[in-house]
């Protein structure tokens, strides 16, 4: 329209509240029932519909009638758009304040396996019976790879463990847990039914079921730690897959607390005596100097009642 600045250049600039002013006394069709509706006075909105008609290079919006206004071409043509740009605003303070409530907004984790046994289901159970609306994404992986995907920022918090020996001075760490071992063995071995617990250092000479071939950085650090090194004679990634092969007979092999619930009936769980420490501690993690979302704090709250629903270690 002649005599108007292009719109692209000018709407960025404009004042929601002369907006708001404007779509009023469009509504209301006068300046004195528009004023008093929002609470203003009368010589208020008239300084915002004049402020707004400047910005807009000077064009009316409004013909002044003898009794009360109208819209002209050019106030016309601007209601679509105020209307637009104030919905957006308001769509916008609902989503962000419901994000403060962590009510909206995602949930990015990431957890090891035996984490998703039992701690991970029930804190996401709880989570989603609070939070329906949120959207959730999660991942499943060992705690190094965990740890650099929350590092990089694909991930708003990882559930981990010690086992591994990634480093951990990067991260602020919510302790969730200690978990102690068992070691499997199949249910017709001379200690099936042992009762208390046994020394690691019993099973020296046993074959053993790991996730790697050397047992460093594995769950068998807790047998080096206690002065041998255990004969890997079979590399088995996953838990229940290692059940498997000790319930045939080819070794034994130590199962985590957090699995423990989850075991075959023809294998036996003997409890590994600790030795002062407990095998691994279970952390929520997240990056330190970066502020955790709404969302994320409130997962991490579901986690620590869930932890403390875990039967004793």
């Amino acid at each position: 329209m002649a005599g108007m600045p292009n719109t692209h250049d000018v709407l960025p600039e404009l004042s929601t509240v002369w907006l708001r002013a404007f779509l009023e006394v469009a509504r209301q069709g006068s300046f004195t029932v528009a004023a008093r509706t929002l609470g203003w006075t009368q010589s208020a909105v008239s300084r915002q519909i004049s402020s707004l008609e400047s910005a807009l290079g000077g064009e009316p919006l409004f013909d002044r009638l003898p009794r009360g206004v109208r819209l002209t071409e050019a106030g016309r043509v601007l209601v679509p758009y105020a209307e637009a740009v104030t919905d957006a605003l308001r769509g916008a303070g609902r989503e962000l304040a419901d994000l403060r409530a962590g009510t909206a907004g995602r949930l990015r984790f990431g957890a090891f396996a035996t984490a998703d046994a039992a701690l991970v289901p029930r804190a996401l159970a709880a989570f989603r019976a609070r939070r329906p609306r949120v959207r959730v994404t999660r991942e499943e992986g060992l705690t190094p790879a965990l740890l650099d995907r929350l590092t990089a920022g694909h991930l708003d918090l990882a559930v981990v463990s010690t086992t591994g020996r990634a480093p951990l001075d990067a991260y602020d760490l919510h302790h969730l847990l200690d978990e102690s071992l068992y070691v499997a063995v199949p249910a017709d071995h001379p200690l099936a039914g042992h009762e208390g617990p046994v020394r690691l250092g019993q099973f020296a000479d046993a074959d053993w079921i790991a996730g790697g071939p050397q047992p460093e950085g594995t769950l068998l650090d807790a047998a080096l730690r206690q002065g041998f090194r255990p004969r890997v004679t079979h590399v088995v990634a996953e838990w229940t897959a290692k059940q498997g092969y000790v319930a045939a007979g080819l070794g034994v092999t130590l199962i985590p607390a957090l699995a423990a619930a989850s075991v075959r009936p023809d294998i036996a769980l003997l409890p590994v005596l600790d030795e002062g420490a407990a095998a691994r501690a279970v952390y929520a993690a997240t990056v330190k100097g970066r502020g955790p979302a709404p969302a994320a704090r409130m997962f991490l709250a579901a986690l620590r009642e869930a932890a403390e629903t875990i039967p004793a270690l």
